[in-house]
């Protein structure tokens, strides 16, 4: 992968980790902790809504994607230090 996609990779998992941490928790996790959940976000996500049939294409769409997965993710760490 060339550096400018690995940038843009680093900065859509910061933004998505940032945005679903305002989200589900109503603060950030720091910019390694908004890059490490969006970008285990974007494998959920990815995971998840392909086996739905649903894809997101381009920045926007990889953002988007992202994001839902990284919700989702906070989702279920929620749910796991609540049991």
């Amino acid at each position: 992968m060339d550096p400018v996609g690995i940038l843009l990779w680093l900065v859509i998992g910061g933004v998505a980790g940032w945005l679903a941490g305002k989200v589900m928790r109503g603060a950030g996790f720091g910019i390694v902790g908004n890059i490490i959940v969006g970008i285990v976000g974007a494998v959920l996500g990815g995971f998840v809504f392909g086996a739905i049939g649903i894809s997101f294409a381009g920045i926007i769409g990889s953002l988007i994607g992202a994001f839902l997965g990284a919700c989702i993710l906070l989702f279920l760490i929620s749910l796991v230090k609540r049991a």
